[in-house]
């Protein structure tokens, strides 16, 4: 099981600020696909992945990046500075 965390636009648009998911997604790409084929909130939510962000157990990752051993995976629209 993985905990699923959306943050800011990402958790308006799929309604949830967090989940438990079993999935068999080797990366986060494939995780992505998953939830996109779930419910138009999510397809929606995923449909532009360069303005999202997404860290594996609270370390900044890439799309591709393996999910082996990973308990959390947040979404988030990049930070900006101010």
């Amino acid at each position: 099981m993985i905990d699923l965390l959306y943050f800011a636009w990402v958790r308006e648009r799929i309604g949830l600020p967090r989940e438990r998911l079993a999935t068999e997604a080797a990366t986060v790409a494939d995780l992505v696909e998953e939830l996109r084929a779930r419910e138009d909130r999510y397809a929606l939510a995923f449909a532009d992945l360069s303005s999202l962000r997404v860290a594996l157990d609270q370390e900044l990752a890439d799309f591709d990046a393996p999910l082996a051993g990973v308990r959390e995976v947040a979404f988030f629209p990049p930070m900006t500075g101010g």
